[in-house]
């Protein structure tokens, strides 16, 4: 091996060597040398593939090598499959020397089945029924929290502000309110006076107009 070769492939190795430790045990870095062909296998870190020194290389580089020659470009994040059937990303990238011979390849496989797995039982733990208003749930420390997110909620479905409302919108606005159960909390009645800008004796008005409506009477 030429001392070029020699430091070519060292400095290979040496980034094999860092690659394999900062991805943890699911990944597999491995150098091939082709003047060693056909078991071409010089160096691998890692252990996904259960390849050992030796080994030869992988139909893939020789089909792409026979396809496009000398100019083969380097693969890149493409799916493979180990022969125990687990999933992986790899990567493969051809070894050349000054004059751009190809020496051989540098290749990453990247086992990615415990991930796929863990995304199903993310999906699975996380699912919900399907929103909606009914089931939303704001978990409020105080009274205040509590009456503000059921207005929020009661003035998103109206489309505007009680300060921007007509008369019978703000009635209706106070029939959202009572329909979230806002009035079954003591002391809501001021409260939504104050963020309505009307006395608490024009919201109790508004209710006697929605009970009027719905047949409900005022406890």
């Amino acid at each position: 091996m030429s001392e070029i070769k020699k430091c070519i492939f060292e400095n290979y190795i040496r980034m094999a060597e860092g690659i394999a430790e900062l991805f943890g045990r699911n990944c597999e870095v491995v150098i091939h040398d082709f003047e060693k062909l056909p078991n071409s296998l010089v160096h691998i870190e890692g252990d996904v593939t259960h390849r050992k020194i030796g080994a030869p290389i992988t139909d893939m580089v020789l089909r792409a090598m026979r396809r496009e020659g000398p100019n083969v470009k380097d693969h890149k994040n493409y799916p493979t499959l180990t022969s125990d059937g687990h999933k992986m990303k790899s990567f493969t990238s051809y070894i050349r020397d000054p004059e751009g011979e190809i020496m051989g390849v540098f290749c990453i496989n990247f086992d990615i089945s415990d991930f796929i797995n863990s995304i199903g039982l993310i999906e699975d733990l996380c699912r919900v029924a399907d929103a909606s208003d009914d089931r939303s749930e704001t978990f409020a420390s105080s009274l205040n929290e509590t009456v503000d997110a059921l207005m929020e909620r009661a003035v998103k479905s109206m489309g505007k502000l009680p300060s921007a409302m007509t008369k019978e919108e703000r009635v209706q606005f106070v029939e959202s309110l009572e329909d979230h159960g806002v009035f079954l909390i003591k002391g809501s009645v001021e409260l939504v006076a104050q963020a309505m800008g009307v006395s608490r004796y024009t919201v109790y008005n508004y209710l006697k107009e929605v009970h009027a409506k719905t047949g409900k009477v005022i406890s």
